[in-house]
């Protein structure tokens, strides 16, 4: 029992559950393989604070590695949950149910946290698997419900919060039985990912689920400066001058949250100019290097009708 450890008992407990670092791009990663309760956190607050957590607030997106976190205490939820969340309000994430007591808890964000929360402007990717389970998919769903971080990986295991060891009458067989419950208020409708497990908004396998988040996070940096591009072609050289502002005022209120390719870019796009210009003539195309499209071999001359420069 984590009850019984010393402070440096429980830090050296904390540390092999934990990993960070700071990736190039000034991509935080933090890796969770156990997510701890209240009781430690509570000791042991301040040195993650200290000595992880201010290391990684400089970042510009986070990754949060859950993919080999199969275990966990229901009472460290609100931490996690609560370092991204912007604090402005209090958020009810989940009610649990208790079996045994016949109870139920509810599980709110953290009014105030040591230290900082990560900015709300800041991306958040979480890292899934096939082997994540329990208090790690109710955080991923929790997450991903508030629209708060893009799941990259595998479809959870759709494990349970909480497993009880029964004794089958005097015998010497067991059997392990959930006896509490997720209630998932964001997900409505009683829906939750118990028993299905969290589906990604990325699926991919999970060697390669790291490399997937950092592409996906390279072209979310890119989102402000292609918004501020096409706001500026709209004004140098749409012929509609009339409908430029209602453009650019639709550009500048998108919501790119769910934004996680060039492919969801460009579709998302067309449908808002085409719709705010009714002209379908409208077009955001993602156009490859040069060098890689088909033509002439490298060193030959242009084709006919082909401008050497092209405008980026």
């Amino acid at each position: 029992a984590l009850s019984n450890l010393t402070q440096e008992e429980l830090l050296a407990w904390l540390q092999r559950g934990l990993r960070y670092e700071v990736l190039e791009g000034n991509v935080g990663y933090l890796r969770v393989d156990d997510i701890p309760g209240e009781e430690v956190l509570s000791k042991l607050g301040q040195f993650l604070v200290a000595h992880i957590w201010r290391k990684l607030m400089g970042t510009s997106a986070l990754v949060l590695d859950l993919q080999h976190c199969t275990g966990g205490q229901v009472s460290g939820i609100p931490y996690v949950i609560s370092y991204l969340h912007p604090g402005n309000t209090v958020l009810h994430v989940d009610t649990i149910y208790d079996r045994p007591s016949n109870t139920t808890t509810e599980i709110w964000t953290l009014p105030q946290v040591q230290g900082e929360r990560y900015s709300a402007d800041k991306d958040v990717v979480v890292l899934t698997s096939g082997h994540t389970r329990g208090v790690a998919e109710d955080i991923a769903y929790i997450l991903k419900q508030m629209r708060r971080a893009i799941v990259v990986g595998e479809r959870t295991v759709g494990g349970a919060l909480n497993l009880q060891k029964l004794r089958i009458g005097q015998s010497s067989f067991f059997f392990t039985v959930p006896v509490s419950r997720s209630l998932g208020p964001l997900g409505g409708g009683g829906q939750t990912w118990e028993g299905s497990g969290v589906l990604p908004c990325v699926g991919t396998p999970a060697e390669q689920a790291l490399e997937k988040a950092l592409s996906i996070l390279t072209l979310r940096r890119a989102l402000p400066g292609v918004v501020h591009g096409l706001q500026e072609a709209l004004q140098d050289y749409y012929t509609l001058v009339d409908r430029v502002p209602a453009l650019q005022n639709h550009l500048a209120s998108m919501d790119f949250s769910t934004v996680v390719s060039e492919e969801d870019l460009v579709t998302k796009l067309n449908a808002g100019l085409q719709a705010v210009s009714e002209d379908p003539r409208l077009l955001v195309r993602a156009v490859r290097p040069r060098e890689t499209l088909p033509g002439p071999e490298a060193g030959a001359e242009d084709p006919p009708g082909v401008a050497s420069e092209v405008p980026e």
